[in-house]
């Protein structure tokens, strides 16, 4: 409850209000529209509580470096989507390359289906 995290943080109740309102924090609400933070919710407070604290930044700077975060979050987990890919393609590759190695090559090998012709001599 807002109360119980105010106190444990050491900030005024309206500071979490005023977060909120700024979109900086969401936490949930019960049916009775009483915000229950989550253990996310407190690692993120106390990210920007340290933003404000530690590095003197305000609320806009704090919105587009928790802005910026996300992004970044975000490529980072389509990076590692894209490497699970890589990994999995070159491992279904090495695998069908063990019966013919021609499957299992990255750039098409191209077989001469016809022997060459040998030059008569003259």
């Amino acid at each position: 409850m807002i109360s119980a995290v105010a106190e444990m943080y050491g900030i005024h109740p309206q500071t979490l209000r005023l977060y909120e309102r700024e979109g900086l924090l969401k936490p949930s609400r019960t049916e009775g529209n009483t915000r229950m933070y989550t253990d996310e919710d407190l690692e993120r407070l106390e990210f920007i509580l340290s933003l404000a604290r530690d590095l003197g930044v305000n609320i806009s700077g704090m919105a587009i470096i928790l802005q910026m975060r996300e992004r970044m979050e975000e490529m980072q987990r389509q990076i590692q989507d894209f490497v699970t890919y890589i990994q999995q393609e070159v491992l279904a590759r090495a695998t069908a390359a063990t019966a013919d190695p021609s499957k299992g090559a990255i750039v098409p090998v191209r077989r001469n289906l016809v022997a060459p012709v040998a030059e008569k001599k003259k």
